[in-house]
This record gives C-alpha cells, structure tokens and sequence, in this order.
C-alpha cells in the first residue's frame, strides 16, 4: 500500500469502527450481516485492507448509511467555492470511483462521483438504502447500468437515473472504457 493509501484505509477503518459501535453492533455480526468474513471486516477497522467498492457498499448496506460517511470526513467544509479533492479512488471489479463532493440538505445526502468502468467485467452492486437513486451522465464509451433484471444502456452523450434500492450492475456495453458521472441520493431514516 502506497502511503497515502494507508492513510486512506486507517480513516476509513475508523468510520467504519465508529459507525458499528454507534449501532451497537460487534465485528462478528457486522461481518455476517454484510456477508463479509469477519477477518476481512477487522483488516478494514485496523486499516491494513484496501477497502473495495464491493466490501464497502456490503458493509454501508448493513449501517444505513451512504458510502460518503465513510469515504470523507464530514467535519471538513465542503459546498460552493470549497475544493475539495477526492482522497483515493476506490476500485471493483469492473468500476473505480471517486467521490467528488457530498451535499447534505437535512435528511437528504448527495453524493458526487467521476467513474470509470472497465470493459469486459460486470459489478453488481447491492441494493443501497431505501429510496436511494442514482443518475448516471455518460461522457465516453456506453454503459449498462440499473436493475439487475431491468438494465438500462446509455450511449456516450447520454443519462439515466434508477432506484438502486435493489441489487443492480454497472458494465461498459462495448471495448470502450466508460467514463462518467455519478449522482447518488440518499435519505436518512428517521432517528439517524
């Protein structure tokens, strides 16, 4: 791990630590909920893994939160005239993103990401907070996107939107790496 991954991975081990015990819950059944092993959940907390798109959207599935709480430290200013530069971009298995800015209106976050989808692989991801939805821009190449049983095919130039409350995918439709934009909105429940 470079040196600013390691930095990278130990803060977002520790939100994800905090926000476990803020729920009361322990690592072993944190790990079991998300469907992740618990020795891959406890290299997460301490900051040795890399955490992947994948493991992190299993793990945030189970906390109720949106994947901005544990990729940013939401003590640091953010909005118009603040640049704020992403820390990493976190990598799946067909996806990276980055997480550009974060926009938090009451209940409501939104989360800003550049992505890249890589040709020749599919990334399911799984269903995100109730109501969640996610709007896609697509600047190069075409992507397959949305729903598992009901995906959508956006052209370069193009844009959808689909509530990703649901187990849904992100695939480049041609040889042509994708490269896009990424809206995701997100709605607290009540008492968070």
């Amino acid at each position: 791990m470079r040196e600013d991954s390691a930095a990278f991975a130990a803060e977002v081990g520790q939100r994800i630590r905090r926000l476990r015990a803020d729920r009361g819950l322990s690592l072993s059944e944190l790990a079991s909920r998300a469907g992740v092993g618990k020795a891959t959940l406890s290299g997460l907390e301490a900051g040795t893994r890399n955490p992947t798109v994948e493991t992190l959207y299993a793990i945030i599935a189970q906390l109720d939160v949106p994947l901005a709480a544990v990729l940013t430290d939401r003590n640091v200013p953010s909005g118009p005239g603040v640049r704020t530069d992403p820390l990493e971009v976190i990598h799946g298995s067909a996806v990276s993103g980055a997480l550009l800015e974060t926009f938090v209106d009451g209940p409501v976050t939104t989360e800003l990401y550049r992505l890249r989808i890589r040709p020749g692989r599919v990334q399911v991801s799984p269903a995100h907070p109730l109501g969640a939805v996610e709007f896609l821009t697509v600047f190069t190449g075409t992507a397959r996107v949305g729903p598992l049983d009901r995906p959508i095919v956006i052209p370069a130039g193009g844009h959808a939107s689909w509530v990703s409350d649901v187990p849904h995918m992100y695939a480049a439709e041609t040889d042509e790496e994708v490269q896009a934009s990424l809206v995701i909105r997100h709605t607290a429940p009540p008492g968070h």
